[in-house]
């Protein structure tokens, strides 16, 4: 049996995991950053200054039992220039913790934490050994990826489409503070579009295989000022969704006869799921949603299949 951290420093939560492999089991602590009310998120600075209070903080919530090693989100992207000062908490927290016990520490990015936290949460971390569509739909992305099995690095990720102005998680974002919802506004969105029985159709903006939202921020500005909050939610989520399933079948168009994941924290929204499901010609998996929103699960994954090559 080995037991494996996982630490994951984002824009928007301090989160950690330990991946017990004799028993297959996940379990996770993690806090939001404080974000004041109306405000749409965090300076890194500030980002990086309650990383650095809470992690001691959420490392507490595990109770760590003896470790094998530790993976850890050392950048957004697995490109180059891909970087946020915020990721540096998580990876300073490791390595100390990683020469103090003489253990390895293996250094991914968030991306990838997300889709292997999805591939796991699935039952599907056997598509590691084949070709696979990933989206990271987040605050931070609306991507479309390759993800081709790699020896180096587990996951050779190879940009598909993605946004070309705002991305999903910013566009919900934005909508819900419109409407006076606390940020991050995903969950409080999702359940007052529940309350509205209307169905919306929303032609995407698409250019070849990339996506433009940013004339959806004004089109849910000005039905605020004739509909109810309820229906503007629920006309936002409709219109992602339809984004989303666009996107889809234009790379399937390209990548034809292979899986599509869904990950990252605006596919917790069970009406994607549910849109997704029904709309996308092709076999889809979806995160759970304590997997999908940000999470360390991904990088004690990632820890876990990076020290069984060796060991």
């Amino acid at each position: 049996m080995s037991v494996f951290l996982g630490l994951d420093t984002s824009n928007y939560t301090t989160s950690a995991a330990v991946y017990d492999t004799g028993t297959g089991k996940i379990l996770q602590a993690k806090k939001l950053l404080p974000v004041k009310p109306g405000e749409k998120g965090l300076r890194q600075s500030d980002a990086v200054f309650h990383h650095t209070v809470q992690l001691p903080e959420v490392l507490a919530e595990l109770a760590l039992p003896e470790l094998s090693a530790i993976g850890v989100s050392v950048r957004p992207r697995n490109t180059e220039g891909s970087y946020m000062p915020c990721f540096l908490c998580g990876e300073g927290a490791a390595k100390m913790t990683g020469q103090a016990l003489g253990i390895p520490v293996y250094g991914t990015s968030h991306q990838n934490g997300h889709i292997l936290a999805a591939l796991y949460s699935a039952g599907k971390l056997n598509w590691l050994n084949r070709e696979f569509l990933a989206f990271h739909v987040s605050g931070g992305t609306t991507d479309c990826v390759l993800c081709q099995p790699d020896e180096a690095g587990l996951l050779h990720i190879l940009p598909v489409s993605s946004s070309l102005d705002l991305k999903a998680g910013q566009l919900i974002d934005r909508v819900g503070l419109m409407m006076g919802l606390p940020f991050p506004c995903g969950a409080a969105l999702e359940e007052s579009a529940s309350q509205s029985r209307k169905q919306f159709r929303y032609k995407p903006v698409m250019k070849g295989l990339d996506c433009c939202l940013s004339g959806l921020e004004n089109q849910c500005r000005d039905m605020l000022q004739k509909h109810e909050k309820p229906e503007v939610a629920k006309f936002c989520l409709s219109a992602v969704g339809e984004v989303l399933r666009a996107m889809t079948e234009k790379a399937l168009e390209q990548h034809s006869g292979i899986p599509v994941l869904y990950a990252g924290g605006v596919m917790s929204n069970q009406y994607l799921q549910s849109f997704l499901k029904e709309s996308v010609p092709a076999e889809t998996a979806f995160a759970e949603p304590e997997f999908s929103r940000d999470n360390a699960a991904g990088t004690a994954v990632y820890a876990a299949l990076r020290y069984a090559e060796y060991h």
